[in-house]
């Protein structure tokens, strides 16, 4: 109940009737001049509360009656962008019709568009694309849709942007490109689709860190084989002389160190501070790894 409080009590009431869809309720509050967009403490107005709640009817209701298409919350959000979180699709496009901002964003940098391609919501990305939505236009952290569909693990989202202009080598405040960011979570049905569609398999971060350090440091197999399949460079070594080898030494991963060793890893590269593969094995003190690195010398 605190998030229907406002200033004035038949404005909390109208919020309540809207976020349940009690049209009759909103229609007579209505009536008495009640501002329509008042708000409650979080910047909520009843349009918001319909649109949350998936209320068709309801917002159809406020709209006619004068409700602000582009007011925000105190986290910026807007009509659209709750709707863009929610997947309706039938509302953002009535939203976009009232003349709502496409382009509008929160207090994290992000539109409708980046929004619902964070949630793998597909036909929502279409109908903003449809509506001429910029699919490169990033966040804060200047992470685009591309890049929040990678690292989400949406592949049919992904496909769909990036053959409606998402450009793949655009970089985050990182440096990372969607296929290091697809890689550091692991998403290979994404990589897949990345890599299909060109991506730069070499590409490093501001760190020196390509995707196969990343997915090797984060402990996933599946997508570190997928990478070397794909001819990632196995000796590649980061701002700090890091390898991928390096990485799974130091995360104590057998498995990994064996992926790498099979596919020509090698154990004498050494990083900044002069230290091997090995020597991260000693210090971690893991048996396993410490004989195959021996074994392999």
């Amino acid at each position: 109940m605190p998030l229907y409080a406002g200033s004035r009590e038949d404005e909390k009431e109208l919020r309540i009737a809207a976020s349940i869809g009690d049209n009759e309720i909103a229609s007579k509050i209505l009536d008495q001049g009640v501002d329509i967009n008042g708000t409650n403490s979080l910047g909520k107005t009843a349009l918001m509360m319909a649109i949350e709640n998936g209320i068709m009817e309801t917002t159809v209701l406020l709209l006619a009656r004068g409700a602000d298409v582009n007011a925000t919350t105190e986290a910026g959000c807007t009509a659209l962008t709750f709707a863009a979180e929610n997947g309706y699709t039938a509302i953002t496009a009535m939203l976009l019709e009232r003349g709502a901002d496409l382009y509008a964003r929160t207090n994290a940098g992000r539109d409708a568009m980046t929004t619902s391609a964070r949630y793998g919501l597909t036909d929502m990305v279409e109908q903003l694309i449809y509506k001429g939505a910029d699919p490169n236009i990033g966040d804060n952290d200047k992470r685009t849709a591309l890049m929040h569909a990678a690292e989400r693990g949406h592949p049919q989202t992904a496909e769909l942007l990036i053959k409606s202009g998402a450009e793949i080598e655009l970089r985050d405040n990182n440096g990372s490109t969607a296929l290091i960011i697809a890689a550091d979570k692991g998403q290979t049905s994404v990589i897949d689709v990345l890599l299909k569609n060109g991506a730069n398999i070499d590409t490093a971060d501001n760190d020196g860190a390509d995707r196969l350090i990343w997915a090797v440091g984060q402990d996933h197999i599946n997508t570190a084989a997928m990478l070397i399949r794909n001819r990632a460079n196995v000796n590649k070594q980061d701002n700090d002389g890091i390898t991928a080898l390096m990485e799974a030494a130091s995360i104590r991963s057998a498995e990994m160190v064996e992926l790498l060793l099979r596919n020509g890893a090698e154990i004498s590269a050494k990083d900044s501070r002069g230290y091997t593969a090995a020597d991260i094995a000693k210090k971690k003190r893991n048996k396993r790894v410490i004989e195959l690195l021996k074994n392999s010398n």
